[in-house]
């Protein structure tokens, strides 16, 4: 028998409405739980796609450090039960998931293989071609002094990064784009149009796998110097992935390689626009301050916002007993701004030091395997923009409405060349 919950917080996270604020909008209320109730009760999150009598509350837990060690306690909070605050149809989650959403040892099992893609020489070539890719963006912004940094820049690299390093043709990149995008956007209705959420989560999943599937099957039979060939002939201890375990990692790797990235640059560019001292800083000396810079860029953008955790067992954590089976939240936004853990969190700074963000998660297991492409991405993108278009200004963000991912759909810009 389940445990009788608390009444609901009265600072409620699970509305749309809530998420359809402005990052500072949010925080004024995530604030008050950082102050007052660090881990509080929340009823379902809006837009789960399970019958009300079948979803689950949450605790919310908003503060740094506690998002810290829910992280790096994995026995007693597991991901193999879900990712997200909304209750997401079973084979949807295992399809688009990948590792992010298993427990040791198929986690650990999984993430060392498609790690083991990954060897220097990949790694190399992989940094060559963001460099270049970079370049060839900002060749192209310049040539027109405004429009939308989200078209022009932001969603481009992420992109390009992942559709060539996995070796996807010309011809698919337009229907995977719009596939990646589904996966992010299905609680937005101007983006879901008339589409029910689980019919554009479903349409957008079949698509990629589709594209994922074909292309594994190609590499096996004409390989090529691409991470799809690398990930088929992948091999630990004598096991190779399976066709679905590609194809969700490639579903993975699409998703977080891309929206991540899209949107730190996005939120960056703002960020660089209300503190220009900060370009300045940083260009003083960029090849000493872009890893700090790069770094502050995570903190402040915060482009995932929220992971879920299940309890295993039941336990006293933050003052409050969350019981075996209950959802845990962890808030990444409001860990990255947490006053305990930031001196003046709303402050963007090229030069803190220490910066013990949570914008990768908060350490433990499941810590972003992709850091080094993010990071990369962001080195070389903004050394690009900041060099050739030093006085760039963007307007206000248009955002996307949801819980997981801190979108931008578009971002005006003026290079005042």
């Amino acid at each position: 028998m389940a445990s009788a919950k608390p009444e609901p917080d009265p600072v409620s996270l699970s509305p749309l409405t809530f998420w359809s604020g402005t990052p500072r909008q949010r925080d004024e209320s995530l604030a008050v739980l950082r102050r007052e109730r660090p881990v509080s009760w929340h009823p379902p999150a809006e837009g789960s796609m399970m019958p009300p009598e079948d979803s689950h509350g949450f605790w919310a837990v908003v503060r740094n450090a506690d998002i810290r060690a829910i992280s790096t306690d994995p026995d007693t909070f597991v991901s193999g039960e879900g990712i997200t605050l909304e209750d997401v149809p079973t084979a949807i989650l295992e399809t688009v998931s990948s590792f992010l959403a298993m427990d040791s040892p198929k986690h650990l099992q999984l993430r060392r293989l498609c790690s083991s893609a990954f060897t220097p020489r990949r790694v190399a070539q992989i940094e060559a071609q963001i460099a270049g890719q970079a370049r060839r963006i900002v060749d192209d912004l310049l040539q027109h002094p405004e429009g939308d940094l989200v078209a022009a820049v932001s969603r481009r690299l992420p992109m390009l990064t992942i559709f060539e390093m996995m070796g996807v043709d010309d011809e698919l990149r337009g229907e995977a784009t719009e596939s990646v995008d589904g996966l992010t956007s299905w609680a937005d209705d101007q983006v879901r149009g008339e589409l029910l959420p689980e019919e554009l989560l479903m349409d957008s999943t079949l698509s990629l796998l589709r594209i994922a599937l074909g292309i594994a099957e190609a590499r096996r039979e004409d390989p090529r110097d691409d991470l799809m060939t690398a990930l088929v002939q992948a091999e630990v201890e004598g096991r190779r992935l399976l066709d679905e375990e590609i194809a969700a990692y490639f579903i993975l790797l699409s998703v977080a390689g891309n929206d991540t990235t899209r949107n730190t640059i996005s939120h960056t560019a703002s960020a660089f626009t209300e503190f220009p001292d900060q370009r300045k800083v940083l260009l003083e000396d960029f090849e000493g301050r872009i890893g700090t810079a790069v770094e502050e860029m995570v903190r402040w953008a915060t482009p995932v916002m929220t992971f879920r955790r299940t309890a295993t067992r039941d336990v006293e954590f933050g003052g409050v007993q969350i019981a075996a089976g209950d959802w845990v939240g962890m808030f990444y936004q409001s860990g990255n701004r947490d006053e305990a853990a930031f001196a003046d969190p709303w402050q963007f700074d090229v030069l803190r030091d220490p910066n013990p963000h949570v914008g990768f998660g908060g350490g433990g297991p499941h810590y972003c395997l992709g850091t080094m492409l993010a990071r990369t991405q962001l080195r070389c993108i903004w050394g690009e923009l900041l060099s050739r278009a030093p006085d760039f200004e963007v307007g206000e963000p248009d955002y996307l409405v949801g819980n997981f991912m801190s979108s931008v759909k578009r971002l005006p810009y003026r290079l005042n060349l």
